[in-house]
Order: structure tokens, then sequence, then C-alpha cells
């Protein structure tokens, strides 16, 4: 199966104004990968397949080091693809975990952009870039810096969606909990999930 047909929801693209692309899971429930968008600080949104462009010469380096296993998340989630390396073009990688119905999905994006500085901006765009497709409100989590956390319904209230974003160093990490309407993800597993995270990037990220 190619890495363009991640077992997924579709995924949520924004290129945000520095330049970074920063992805999500959109609202329904068919297969994809990440998307993205070339034009800076716009949002597209996919429902159903899409394309991921291969990394460019100039972006070689493999973090899939950087990121959590099935079993730092539990229950029976599982990585049903190889981790997407460079998505769209952009430094990091990205990967899913699904459960065996894939009724709980999790998206799990890393990108390493230029210094701490830059990884703040790529936050505040991204919880933008977000508005109108969750319900809730951003609220400031312990996790990392600058974390925040939503949680909420999509808004055709098809699925629950709990967004986690938070920073370490040059990494903006966006872990997205897609399930359905009446099965929310607890909001101190999202955390516990995005603190382990947080753990192996300070742990694995060059510096």
């Amino acid at each position: 199966m190619e890495l363009a047909r991640i077992a997924a929801a579709g995924w949520v693209v924004a290129t945000v104004a520095v330049g970074t692309v920063v992805s999500g899971c959109g609202n329904d429930q068919t297969t994809s990968a990440p998307t993205s968008s070339t034009t800076s600080g716009a949002a597209t949104s996919s429902s159903g397949a899409s394309t991921v462009t291969a990394p460019s010469p100039g972006q070689p380096t493999d973090y899939s080091s950087l990121l959590i296993k099935p079993s730092d998340i539990g229950g029976d989630f599982k990585s049903p693809q190889p981790p997407v390396l460079n998505p769209n073009n952009a430094t990091g990688v990205a990967q899913l975990f699904a459960n065996p119905d894939n009724s709980r999905r999790i998206g799990d994006t890393i990108l390493i952009v230029a210094d701490p500085a830059v990884a703040k901006t790529g936050i505040e765009n991204t919880k933008t870039n977000y508005a109108g497709k969750v319900t809730g409100t951003w609220q400031p989590v312990d996790v990392g810096s600058n974390g925040f956390m939503i949680s909420g319904n999509s808004p055709d209230n098809s699925q629950a969606v709990t967004v986690l974003l938070f920073s370490e160093g040059k990494a903006v990490v966006n872990i997205e909990f897609d399930s359905a309407p009446n099965d929310p993800i607890d909001p101190a597993i999202a955390i516990d999930v995005g603190r382990k995270q947080d753990a192996a990037i300070k742990s694995g990220l060059p510096g």
C-alpha cells in the first residue's frame, strides 16, 4: 500500500505564515494521508484520498526516531503504515495510529523549524487554522512549551476531536485524536500521550 493511503481520517494541513506546514486530522471516516497547501497562511481541508509529495533532496533527515510508539499510547492502537517522512516537503515526520476498527485515530505530526521562536509562531498559526474545524476553546496545558489543547466535536457532529499542540525546541508537534461523537478521548490520556511524545523529542532531537 502506498504511503499516500494512510489509514486515517482526511487530514487538514495548513501552511503557516512562517513557511511551516502543520497538519491535523479532518472530519471524515475515510482513509487518506497528509496533504498540504502551498500558499503561505492558507488552510485547506481534505475528505477522502489525497497524495503526499515526495520529500525534496534538500530534506533527507529521517526524524521517525522521534515518534512515540503504539505501546506509548496503550490499548490496541497500531501504526498501520510506516511514518511519512518530510510530509509535503516540510522537514519532519507524520505518523498515524489507529485501533483495529478505525473508530479511534491519532494523527501525530512533528515538524522541525529554524528555532524555538519560529516554533511558537507555528503553534499560534495552527490554532488559528483549526477555527471552524472543532468546537470548543483552546486551553493552556502543561506539555512541552506553548502547550494548548482543544476538545469538542466536528461542526457536523460526526466525530469527537481533541487537538494537542506544543513545541519542544525547534519541534512543532500537532497530535489530533478523532473518535465517535459519543466516545471522546479522556483529556488526561491525551496529555499523557503528549508528554510521552515530548520526552521522545527531548531525548532524540539532534542539536
